[in-house]
């Protein structure tokens, strides 16, 4: 993991709304539409946030069939600990380093066209 990867995972947890999400979850899954109200925002912001919760890693979502053969979201969180310490920041850096130096000697690799 680098230093922007790690950064991007931290961010996830960090912000606000989403740690609220992941307390509600932390006492088990639940449907979107529970979940939205128990939060208090809409669906559509609820899925940005858990869309990047789960990129992330910390939760899980899955469907299930209602009794009236309805598909139900559920997340659920996935369990995890965050424990950052300068030797995680060390090596993250590290291997940004070692990834901006690959990138420099193959910048074929890297292109980005049409972007």
């Amino acid at each position: 993991m680098n230093s922007d990867e790690l950064g991007a995972w931290l961010a996830a947890v960090a912000n606000p709304q989403r740690m609220r999400i992941l307390a509600e979850l932390s006492g088990g899954q639940k449907h979107v539409s529970d979940l939205a109200r128990r939060v208090g925002m809409s669906r559509a912001l609820l899925y940005m946030h858990l869309a990047k919760l789960e990129e992330s890693g910390f939760v899980a979502g899955h469907h299930e069939l209602s009794d009236d053969g309805k598909a139900l979201k559920f997340f659920e969180v996935v369990p995890f600990r965050v424990t950052v310490t300068p030797a995680l920041l060390a090596r993250a850096v590290t291997q940004s380093a070692k990834d901006l130096e690959a990138e420099a000697q193959h910048p074929s690799n890297n292109t980005h066209e049409g972007k």
